[in-house]
């Protein structure tokens, strides 16, 4: 039953990336930490930072380690992390570095292990869908503060602001790890009964496989590194923001806010989906295109809203935009890079995302609590990404000789068989 094996992997998947995209949810909490603890925009901001960043720069073990032990190991060991992360910050009242620690260091690197795990063994599962099922793989990581920002809302409410970190922790670890055990490789070699790549396919992909530091050596890699990492800068800047944005811009009740920001969560998962899918139908750099003058438009014009309900609408198409990289750039890295290697190569291109997973935010947040407004942050982020539509047009992809297999040459194996 080769395709029920692979699409009960795809679900397996999706679930572990929900408990690790709870992380979305970290707006949820800015205010009610400013309120209890005097705690700053920037100083609270900086949690969600430090946890991208070790996101990003885990991502690399991940992938690294996985080559090692097998994709089930990481995962259940991410699911720990994170999970024990999140429990322990809710030791850190009056404590801000006990805050970047658990939740910062250690929950952030949990994140980053287990998020690569998903992505390299379904994009192995599924050559003849390469977008959209790596669009499906972290669409759930995007979708993840559609359950646990009004769960984090209501329980503050109910049960106090440290107790929440304590009952979400154990939530989210259970959940990683039990998805985490079902993470399994196909056989080397496999492919689905039948298929072969179409022209359009083999046209938009490398020649052969690339090891981590043949990708290193060849400009394409650095290329799409800035593509996912640009728009991460900008999309991530919203995200982190968008319960106060909603409060001061929409006049939204906190209560009102944190639900919008799980709704938000759907835009998040939806376009990985979505522009993954678009990527299929097109090309990558047709659809990181697109993505990239949608969300030019949308920044320029943003600072204008001030009716809730548009301003849901518009940020809601940001995340939709925001979340199709993280779609589309497994996939075109593994076009670019072949499959073989390409939870080390994905993973690796996940430490520059870091460096702009904090900075972009950071400034954000650092503007608007200068200027007192979101005005030139907004003007900022429209000016860098009709800059970045550029990059989508120049990248092509790398072509070589080598003695690395092509996918076509192997015939399907028995998907029944799968290996750690």
């Amino acid at each position: 039953m080769p395709v029920l094996n692979r699409w009960w992997m795809a679900v397996a998947g999706v679930f572990l990336q929900m408990a690790l995209g709870s992380a979305y949810a970290w707006s949820v909490f800015r205010i009610p930490l400013s309120k209890e603890y005097g705690w700053s925009i920037t100083e609270i901001t900086w949690v969600f930072l430090i946890s991208w960043f070790f996101l990003g720069c885990s991502a690399t073990v991940g992938g690294m380690w996985m080559k090692r032990v097998g994709p089930k190991a990481v995962a259940m060991t991410a699911g720990l992390l994170w999970g024990g992360g999140v429990f322990l910050a809710s030791l850190s009242a009056h404590r801000l570095w006990w805050m970047y620690l658990m939740y910062g260091v250690i929950g952030g690197t949990g994140l980053g292990m287990g998020y690569i795990v998903p992505i390299t063994v379904l994009v192995k599962w599924f050559p003849d869908r390469r977008g959209l099922i790596t669009g499906i793989a972290v669409a759930g990581f995007g979708a993840g503060a559609l359950f646990s920002a009004p769960a984090a809302g209501w329980l503050i409410l109910h049960v106090g602001l440290m107790p929440t970190f304590a009952y979400l922790g154990v939530a989210y670890g259970i959940i990683a790890i039990a998805a985490g055990a079902f993470m399994k490789n196909p056989p080397e070699g496999w492919a689905p009964a039948g298929w072969t790549p179409s022209a359009t396919q083999i046209s938009q992909r490398s020649d052969r496989d690339y090891t981590l530091g043949q990708a290193l050596g060849t400009w394409q890699w650095w290329a799409l590194s800035a593509l996912m990492s640009i728009n991460t800068m900008a999309g991530l800047s919203i995200v982190t923001q968008a319960s106060p944005i909603f409060q001061e811009m929409g006049k939204a009740t906190a209560a009102e806010a944190a639900f919008w920001v799980g709704v938000i969560a759907i835009g998040n998962g939806a376009g990985r989906i979505f522009w993954s899918w678009v990527s299929d139908l097109t090309t990558r750099k047709k659809a990181f295109f697109m993505m990239y003058l949608v969300e030019a438009v949308l920044f320029w014009s943003y600072h204008a809203i001030h009716v809730l309900p548009l301003l849901i609408v518009a940020t809601f198409i940001l995340v939709m935009c925001y979340g199709g990289a993280y779609g589309i750039t497994p996939a075109f890295a593994a076009d670019y890079f072949g499959p073989r290697d390409v939870g080390s190569i994905f993973g690796l291109m996940m430490l520059p995302w870091a460096f702009a997973a904090a900075f972009g935010p950071s400034l954000f947040a650092y503007l608007r609590q200068v200027n007192g407004n979101y005005n030139q942050a907004l003007m900022f982020l429209g000016s860098l990404m009709t800059v970045a539509l550029l990059l989508p047009i120049l990248v092509h992809p790398p072509r070589g000789q080598g003695a690395a297999k092509k996918e076509t040459s192997a015939g399907p194996l028995d998907a029944g068989e799968v290996i750690d």
